[in-house]
């Protein structure tokens, strides 16, 4: 299906069902009396209880598993600022991930403001609602500000998708990628285009992976960043700059491939890098070119230069390096035994089911990470959170790992029971 064909496809569904979720009830209504059950005066006793001990809302209804996807619009996949209203798609078909492969209920809040202090204020108002948020497609700096504050002030799990989500699938990749091509991860020179939500995620946790700043070169659209650096530095900039780079190499994209055995970008749509930069790497190079829906170059012109594996953000291509892999299990464990926060400890576990998932499939250059749709992915991941959770204090309840994947299996599957009756019913 070619580009042009596929949007078609995607406004005359989107049309034809009027975006993408919907709220099912879980209860079974049957009968007059039913109301006096489910909403008053039955439900005074729960709101009593609730009011008792307001800890107990997790249990008395649905809070404990529903997430607020939060975007301003402003950073839109490589759309850009397209503004609220025309998020709402997106943070739609993240809410429908969520359910897919997490079994998690998720809204989306597409906010009519772009300032960093009122999301953030926002945010703060909404969490007695929600059992976790989730940030999505704000532009930086915003996007770090309103992380830091959050980060402090919320007492349930907040995630930055285009940071931590990247960040820790392009680690679990990696990984595999190394191995592939028989190179060590603390010995990698590792080149990163982007210093944006992406690229700040993907240095941070390489680096927590294992990969040496004093092997990574990061470069923007001012060139390669090093300390003392004045142009298009911000404090989050200077981070990269204070961790990276110690000989303080500049230039731009080929100096910062010169030799390198990695190039991971996530900035602009291309295609507008070419093959005679892939050609400055070091043998059997590994490319990730993530920007979407063009990746920044193309797989083919990628290999005509010389890599060896090639990943994209693409479905239409082997090795796609996509943030579902993360985020609907990450969430699923962190909700099951109610974590305040989500940790570095978590993601990286999550990273590393997400490598040991795939490598016991078997690798090769055009296999490094599972596939979303693998049903083990989310339940797996899941589990691995829930126990990183309870391992660092991050967690309010202690559940056995196995139970966390066994009810993250229960939910995915009940899900696609219900989705098989329900257009079962539609074609009848």
């Amino acid at each position: 299906m070619t580009t042009e064909e596929l949007y078609k496809k995607a406004l005359e569904l989107h049309r034809r069902y009027r975006g993408k979720i919907q709220v099912i009830s879980k209860v079974s209504f049957r009968e007059y009396n039913d109301l006096a059950i489910y909403y008053t005066p039955g439900v005074a006793a729960v709101c009593g209880q609730v009011y008792r001990d307001k800890d107990s809302v997790f249990e008395y209804t649905n809070r404990g598993n529903l997430v607020a996807v939060v975007s301003d619009g402003t950073r839109v996949l490589g759309l850009g600022d397209i503004g609220p209203e025309a998020a709402i798609p997106v943070m739609e078909g993240k809410a429908l991930l969520f359910k897919l492969f997490g079994g998690v209920d998720a809204v989306a809040l597409c906010l009519k403001t772009k300032d960093p202090e009122k999301i953030a204020d926002i945010v703060e108002a909404l969490e007695p609602s929600f059992g976790a948020i989730n940030l999505e497609d704000v532009e930086k700096p915003k996007c770090f500000q309103i992380t830091d504050r959050l980060q402090k002030s919320l007492e349930i799990p907040y995630w930055h998708d285009d940071h931590h989500g990247t960040g820790l699938v392009v680690l679990a990749g990696l990984i595999n990628a190394l191995k592939v091509v028989d190179k060590k991860l603390e010995e990698a020179k590792v080149a990163v285009g982007g210093t944006g939500a992406g690229g700040m995620g993907i240095l941070r946790f390489l680096m927590m992976g294992g990969v040496k700043g004093e092997n990574m070169l990061a470069f923007n659209t001012g060139g390669i960043v090093y300390e003392g650096r004045k142009e298009g530095m911000d404090r989050w900039t200077e981070e990269v700059a204070m961790r990276t780079n110690p000989r303080r190499t500049r230039g731009g994209l080929n100096e910062a491939l010169e030799g390198a055995d990695v190039f991971i970008t996530a900035t602009r749509p291309g295609p507008w890098i070419r093959r005679d930069a892939i050609k400055r790497m070091a043998k059997d190079a590994i490319v990730f070119s993530l920007a979407n829906p063009i990746p920044e170059i193309i797989p083919e012109e990628a290999k005509a230069g010389g890599a060896r594996i090639v990943a994209t953000g693409r479905s239409d291509y082997p090795n796609q390096i996509n943030n579902v892999l993360g985020f609907p299990g990450v969430f699923r464990g962190a909700l099951d035994v109610r974590a305040r926060k989500i940790n570095d400890k978590m993601i990286l576990a999550a990273a590393y089911t997400l490598a040991k998932l795939a490598e016991e499939k078997g690798l090769d250059e055009n296999s490094i990470v599972p596939k979303a749709t693998e049903p083990e992915v989310g339940p797996k991941v899941a589990a691995a959170v829930a126990l990183a959770a309870m391992e660092s204090g991050a967690a309010r309840l202690s559940i056995p790992a196995e139970e966390v994947e066994k009810n993250t299996y229960k939910l995915i599957n009940e899900h696609q029971r219900i989705m098989e009756s329900v257009f079962a019913t539609a074609t009848v």
